[in-house]
Parts: structure tokens; sequence; C-alpha cells
């Protein structure tokens, strides 16, 4: 799977009810999706952090693969590295949140798993260790609008192409990175795991 190919990550917000509460915010009533661009993903296990901003949010999100039947084919873990001042300022300012979503390598992203090694996306469970602390811990099944819901939201509303990547949301737990800070993921398909990363933020 090349990371050249993506052109587009369609993210959906506040699918978990936990991380909606955490972030003083509604919980959606239909799905909502902000873009990220194709480039930003990143199969490096260096996080970089931008210099303009003090306080990039690590968000751990399952991310689903668009084959050329507009259906998902693969799976990964990724972080949607979110600059959360400058997402702040574009709220109080009601502008897009494109700087603080977009900027270059922020969307970090683990190696793709065929979905047919998978007994089911809602028997999966995704966890987020930082500095061998429990940060991020969740199920899809929680998720408020389960993956294929995202899809036919997609395919209905937007220009989805093969190779595009859905990111299905994150749970709660999200918090600062800082340059040091060790992490690593995992996804697991009920007791087996299927997928580990790691992440070293320079």
């Amino acid at each position: 799977m090349s990371t050249q190919l993506v052109k587009n990550i369609w993210a959906v917000g506040r699918n978990y009810q936990a991380h909606a509460a955490e972030m003083k915010a509604e919980v959606p009533k239909e799905p909502f999706f902000f873009l990220k661009s194709g480039s930003c993903l990143e199969h490096n296990s260096k996080i970089t952090l931008p210099t303009w901003s003090n306080d990039v949010h690590h968000e751990i999100e399952i991310a689903l693969w668009i084959d050329e039947n507009l259906n998902f084919s693969h799976i990964s873990l990724a972080l949607d590295l979110t600059a959360r001042d400058a997402q702040n300022l574009a709220k109080s300012k009601g502008l897009p949140w494109t700087l603080a979503k977009s900027f270059k390598g922020s969307c970090p992203i683990g190696q793709w798993i065929s979905l047919q090694d998978v007994q089911s996306i809602e028997s999966l469970s995704l966890e987020l260790v930082k500095n061998k602390q429990m940060a991020q811990k969740g199920q899809a099944s929680d998720m408020i609008f389960k993956p294929q819901q995202l899809l036919e939201y997609v395919k209905k509303h937007y220009p989805l192409q093969p190779h595009d990547v859905i990111l299905t949301g994150t749970p709660e737990g999200v918090a600062s990175l800082k340059s040091g800070d060790l992490l690593q993921a995992r996804l697991q398909s009920g007791n087996r795991e299927i997928l580990a990363c790691h992440w070293d933020v320079v």
C-alpha cells in the first residue's frame, strides 16, 4: 500500500461520546468530517512537532483504506495530530481547521493489515500508551457512527476515491506531546493483537 497514492484523508470528528465530553462539545447527530491532506501521512517512526505550535495533541484512531470498489479493504492505526492552540484560535474566529489538522507529518500511520485477517471491525479495540502510561483506550463498538455508516455518509456527500483513507474518530484521553515522548499503540481483534506501532517524538 503506497502512501503516495493517498489523496484525501476523511477524518470524522467527535465519534466517541467521552471524547466529545472532554472537548466540552455537543455529541453530533450525524457525522461531521474534516479533511487532512493525503500528503500528511507519515510511515516514519519519528514525530517531528511543528515549531509554530506549543500544544500538539495525540489522537489515536482506527484508519481504513478505500479500495477500487470504494469499500474498506485494509485497516491500520493512525494519529490525528492536532495543533490544539491553532484549532482553538480558528474556532474562536470561525475559520477552517486546516493549519491545526493538516500540517506536515500530522498523520503518522502504522502498516496496513488486510480486513480478511480481522474477525469484524466492531470487535476491534485500540489503545495508546505514552511513556509507559495508558493515555487512550477505546472500542470500535463504542463509536457513535460505526465504520460502515461513515463510509456510506462519505460516499453520499463527498468525492471519495480509491486509495483514500477514512479516520474513524478518537477515544477520550487526548493530550499534549513533547519532545522525548515515546508512544506505543496496539490494535486488537478480540484478545488477539493484530497491529503494534511505536513513535518517538523529537
